[in-house]
């Protein structure tokens, strides 16, 4: 057998996706109409529009959206396409409007809830239908402190495909209330700008076959990641502090006291969830930490990573830095693991994929997922 040629794997292993389906243009175009434009998606933190015409500007799937606090409180979410010509309505990652949303190609404006409210001219235009042409709507649900955006005419149910996914992982929905996410405030945003596909970043969080080799801060914290074993390897299951852990922080030092609602048998454990396809939870006792993913090509995706912690501690600038240092570690280990990876996925040596352990079964049931939807794209 001449090397880098197909082989069977061996009963041990999983065959993966093979290496085009992280570097296809087609493919990710796919994906994109398949997955990120049809399912709920991580949009805003709530915290982050509070007043009423503040709005946030982000990219779901094929689309930029506009996420805008109403005068009455609520979010709603819209295309951020102009109805009159196309023009980018909101070109700002955020901002407040005073009264109106107004293009700046040809000053047509709409009010907060997405009615075209004025143009140039409008007046002469008697037969159109302002609620006709006004903003497209995006339908958006609020949950853990986020704003959830589906560009979906028919949006899947939130309830199954999001909180029944949390409540799945951790043996029912009492298990994340209990940490109170919607309460709490970001203590630290990071981005990151990774140059790798965004499956590889979800596998990634989703084993721990890996912990060992590459992150000696995270197994100090949690030394049965030592293992292989991850935290999401069966329902309900949260890995335990070392001993000489008081913490989840960089050195094992003291935290903060655990949020009010943490039960006892959620204490000095970490749990995580992936909820596809872009979200990652981390629970602790003291915080939680919340990734969502935007992938922006077939090899570039942002993530945007946010620290909670009680409003107490945010607001009294209490230092959080050694908390953060960990999962900022963890996440650049990560990162940095993708983006060597990214590039062998256009070998040959991959070109029919690689192979999962059997600590890594779960991400069968990813590939499984990503397949079955990319099968339902007509053509």
């Amino acid at each position: 057998m001449q090397p880098g040629s197909a082989v069977t794997p061996a009963t041990s292993l999983i065959a993966t996706l093979p290496g085009s389906w992280y570097t296809d243009p087609a493919v990710f175009a796919q994906e994109q109409q398949a997955i990120f434009d049809g399912h709920w998606l991580c949009a805003v933190r709530s915290g982050d529009v509070p007043a009423a015409g503040q709005f946030q500007v982000v990219q779901a799937g094929s689309e930029s959206v506009l996420v805008v606090r109403q005068r009455d409180g609520s979010l709603r979410g819209f295309l951020n396409v102009c109805r009159h010509r196309g023009a980018r309505l909101c070109l700002a990652e955020s901002g407040q409007a005073a009264r109106y949303l107004r293009c700046p190609y040809h000053a047509w404006s709409y009010d907060l809830g997405g009615r075209l409210a004025a143009a140039p001219n409008l007046a002469r235009m008697p037969d159109i239908d302002r609620d006709a042409y006004g903003l497209v709507p995006v339908a958006l649900r609020e949950w853990l402190g986020y704003a959830w955006v589906c560009l979906a005419g028919q949006p899947p149910s939130f309830g199954h495909t999001v909180i029944g996914t949390v409540t799945a992982r951790l043996g029912g929905e009492q298990a994340i209330e209990a940490y109170a996410p919607r309460e709490l405030a970001v203590g630290r945003r990071i981005s990151y700008d990774v140059a790798a596909n965004w499956k590889l970043i979800v596998e990634n969080f989703m084993e721990c076959y890996h912990c060992a080799p590459i992150h000696p801060e995270l197994t100090s914290v949690l030394p049965e990641f030592a293992g292989g074993y991850s935290a999401q390897y069966y329902v309900g299951h949260g890995a335990a502090f070392a001993g000489r852990a008081a913490g989840f922080t960089v050195d094992g030092s003291p935290g903060f006291g655990r949020l009010p609602g943490v039960r006892d048998d959620q204490d000095r454990r970490y749990f995580a969830v992936t909820v596809l396809p872009q979200v990652f939870i981390n629970l602790v006792p003291d915080h939680v930490i919340l990734h969502r993913m935007i992938p922006l090509g077939p090899g570039r995706t942002t993530v945007v990573c946010d620290w909670l912690f009680d409003a107490a501690v945010v607001a009294a600038g209490r230092d959080v830095s050694r908390s953060v240092e960990l999962f900022d570690r963890v996440n650049r280990q990560d990162f940095a693991a993708c983006e060597r990876t990214q590039p062998s996925m256009s070998s040959r040596a991959y070109r029919d994929g690689g192979v999962l352990v059997p600590s890594e079964h779960h991400i069968a049931g990813f590939h499984a997922w990503v397949r079955d939807r990319l099968a339902a794209v007509p053509g």
